[in-house]
């Protein structure tokens, strides 16, 4: 399990990367070890990260965003640790790819509580876990 975000290039030639580089980040891993080589990271490991996760969200502060990846984004679903679940739908039909939820896994019901549609067709969609 992991969720890395990844900025490319150094800093001095990539504005995204400088501005990662001073948020604090958390990687939920089951493989990396301590040191990270990602400058304000804390690794929070796979098999403790219910306990990571609700640590972190009882500090104050702003929103924790999970980018680019699934596994974890089920794991909090599963695990009852997801407040929203925001996704971005774009207007391309594929063949084949990976499913963000597995057909055996069991269904969390959330309820559509925002949505934008862009001049590009792309939609956001913003879901919160359904209360009852």
């Amino acid at each position: 399990m992991g969720g890395v975000l990844v900025a490319a290039g150094p800093p001095e030639q990539n504005p995204f990367a400088a501005l990662m580089n001073g948020y604090p980040k958390y990687v939920v891993s089951t493989t990396l070890e301590v040191p990270l080589e990602w400058q304000n990271s804390t690794l929070i490991k796979g098999d403790e990260f219910a306990e990571g996760i609700s640590d972190l969200k009882r500090q104050p502060g702003k929103d924790i965003v999970v980018s680019g990846s699934g596994t974890l984004v089920r794991s909090l679903l599963q695990h009852g640790l997801l407040d929203e679940l925001r996704m971005f739908v774009h207007p391309l039909l594929l063949g084949s790819g990976r499913r963000l939820f597995e057909e055996e896994e069991a269904r969390t019901a959330l309820e559509l509580v925002d949505s934008k549609t862009f001049a590009t067709g792309v939609v956001d969609l913003t879901y919160r876990p359904a209360s009852g």
